[in-house]
């Protein structure tokens, strides 16, 4: 039976070679935080981290991933909402309906590992999901805060 290592635990699953990752967390494993948006790859509420880079896994099938790969969910990200970026999105009443959110956190919490002090510039290249609700601008309050930079720091206009 196959395997991946999907926010710590070593998880058993079965599905087609061809499923994507997306199927398998929300049917097989029950991680339903990530959310199916296009099926595409092109709005990001799938966005999940693997091996600390952002996926959409939407499109990848399972069968791209190895045991050895570390898969983390929004479910992952931490154990009790209490990574920056949620504290931040919380903080500054980010969602508006809230589909979109669990991959924009993850692809936001992907920038700052990577980038700890974004520019807007940094935010509108790297964070590249869709929310139909036109949130960006406490978006990118959002990370700024979440930085350490300040909610006022970032101009919040999308550019």
């Amino acid at each position: 039976m196959p395997k991946l290592n999907v926010n710590g635990v070593i998880r058993e699953f079965e599905a087609e070679e061809d499923t994507p990752l997306l199927w398998v967390l929300r049917e097989q494993l029950q991680l339903t935080g990530t959310k199916y948006g296009c099926g595409i790859a092109q709005c990001g509420a799938c966005t999940v981290h693997v091996d600390g880079q952002p996926m959409r896994s939407c499109v990848m099938p399972v069968s791209a991933f190895t045991e050895d790969q570390k898969i983390v969910t929004i479910e992952g990200l931490s154990p009790d909402g209490s990574h920056p970026v949620q504290k931040a999105w919380l903080a500054l009443d980010v969602p508006q309906c809230g589909y979109c959110q669990t991959g924009m956190i993850m692809a936001a919490a992907a920038l700052l590992q990577q980038n700890p002090k974004p520019s807007d510039a940094d935010i509108d290249a790297e964070i590249t999901n869709i929310c139909r609700c036109g949130t960006y601008n406490r978006v990118r309050a959002a990370i700024h805060e979440a930085a350490g930079n300040g909610a006022a720091n970032g101009s919040g206009r999308r550019t």
